[in-house]
């Protein structure tokens, strides 16, 4: 703050600074603090003027996530995704809706946000039961990724970690994820995962067409996975979208060990084939 001449018959000249509060936000403030500075000409502004700033910082605690509030919204579909903020629990609801299905989650901040990731709670949602555990766990992961340091050891000429806001990455993932899955196809025989009505989701895990998630998250039917899986070409078999080695819990045998399976399977349909064309 600075004083003018004539002070306090002038307004006080304020400049606001944040580390963590957006540059928009910050002029926002100000102009409203040279505003309410405005209210009490004639008489002392200092603290009046900080104890308007203290209030309202009080009583909308999720300012500190303002720009990244402002770059989700641009990302949902209007009339149909919703996001909902409530000040006085500083928490956030999104709610996504895509194609019959839908994903809501609620966001807490935490009062020294982006210092502590944000909180996770109450997600529900219509699609299968691995794929919101899935969905949820990496979500609270990338969260968890934004203020704690990797594990691996950083380069000495590597720049030190700093927390980073986890609000925007965290909410960005959950609506491209939640957007995209409705139309995923599976990879082997390319027709439509997610049914289109959710309630004929197949939830036996014994099932065929039980929806199985590989390890970079893409999709496969159970029956279409272990078919895929065991027949040739053997090694390295990777993901049709990403690119990455599919991996899958369901699935221990080594490449080597499907191929000699597979070998064998062959060799006894011969045999068969064989014996058939003797009696014939």
């Amino acid at each position: 703050m600075q004083f003018p001449k004539n002070y306090p018959e002038s307004t006080l000249l304020i400049e606001l600074k944040s580390k963590t509060l957006s540059e928009k936000l910050i002029q926002g403030l100000t102009n409203v603090c040279e505003t309410e500075a405005k209210k009490h000409l004639g008489r002392p502004q200092i603290m009046l003027t900080l104890a308007f700033l203290q209030n309202f910082l009080i009583e909308n605690p999720l300012s500190c996530c303002h720009s990244e509030i402002g770059n989700i919204k641009r990302l949902l579909v209007d009339g149909v995704d919703e996001l909902k903020l409530k000040q006085k629990s500083s928490s956030i609801f999104l709610s996504i809706v895509h194609a019959n299905y839908f994903w809501n989650v609620k966001f807490f901040v935490p009062d020294n946000y982006p210092v502590l990731a944000i909180e996770l709670k109450n997600a529900e949602t219509n699609l299968p039961p691995t794929l919101r555990h899935h969905i949820f766990e990496q979500g609270r992961e990338m969260a968890r990724q934004c203020v704690e340091p990797p594990l691996k050891k950083p380069k000495p000429n590597d720049p030190p970690f700093k927390p980073q806001p986890s609000l925007e990455k965290t909410a960005c993932f959950f609506i491209n994820y939640v957007k995209q899955l409705p139309s995923q196809v599976c990879q082997f025989c390319k027709e439509q995962c997610l049914p289109s009505d959710p309630q004929l989701i197949e939830k036996n895990e014994e099932s065929p067409r039980h929806l199985e998630r590989i390890f970079c998250g893409h999709l496969f039917h159970q029956e279409c996975l272990f078919n895929y899986l065991k027949t040739p070409p053997f090694g390295n078999k990777r993901c049709g979208i990403c690119g990455e080695k599919i991996s899958h819990h369901k699935w221990s045998l080594s490449d080597k060990l499907a191929e000699n399976r597979w070998a064998h399977e062959q060799a006894r349909e011969r045999e068969l084939a064989e014996v058939e064309d003797f009696f014939n």
